[in-house]
């Protein structure tokens, strides 16, 4: 019979890139401290990332070495797996929409589920629990416009106004107004005032 670690990385290579893997999906392979065992062992040896607290990513081979799986990967495949909405932060919607020139110099998304930090190799990506309301329309432009109006904060938020409204579509400050009524009042009275100028 092959060693564990062997018969993991077996059904590892045939996950996508990105995909999450747990210990208790691994369970018809052995006992659960034999399973963690074998994948503290792979990560020693490289064959597997720890990405977090139980959760496990397969690097990526390339003809330049192993590399970690893309941030965007993982985090669609932690949507896919765990049904939880995550998204980029305020801070970054705010920068694509051009309110900021900052750019952000941690990488941040904000989550339904619980906060917490994930490990790629060098780079840490930050996972905050954010409320429902700050998740909405998420991965569509309008979802960008509330998150950045969020991060801005009220007063800030106020002056940029008229500089959202025209990097906006009439789609999108459509389906801003049909938000209105799961936001905080004073970005709902905001984006009232946008759609009445767009």
């Amino acid at each position: 019979m092959k060693p564990l670690s062997t018969r993991i990385l077996e059904e590892v290579a045939e996950l996508p890139e990105g995909a999450p893997l747990y210990a208790k999906a691994l369970l018809h392979l052995g006992s659960r401290v034999a399973i963690d065992q074998a994948l503290s062992r792979l990560v020693r040896r490289g064959g597997l990332l720890r990405a977090g607290r139980g959760l496990y990513v397969r690097p990526v081979e390339t003809r330049f070495g192993m590399r970690a799986p893309s941030v965007p990967a993982v985090l669609d495949a932690l949507t896919a797996t765990t049904g939880e909405t995550i998204t980029a932060h305020g801070a970054a919607a705010a920068n694509s929409l051009g309110l900021t020139t900052q750019v952000p110099v941690r990488t941040v998304y904000l989550t339904s589920g619980p906060t917490r930090r994930l490990h790629f190799g060098a780079q840490t990506v930050e996972l905050q629990h954010a409320p429902r309301w700050q998740l909405s329309l998420a991965g569509r432009p309008a979802g960008e416009a509330i998150r950045a109006l969020a991060w801005l904060g009220r007063g800030q938020s106020r002056a940029m106004t008229s500089k959202l409204g025209k990097a906006l579509s009439a789609q999108t400050l459509k389906e801003l107004s049909a938000a209105r009524g799961r936001l905080p009042t004073w970005m709902a009275q905001q984006i009232s005032t946008l759609v009445q100028h767009g």
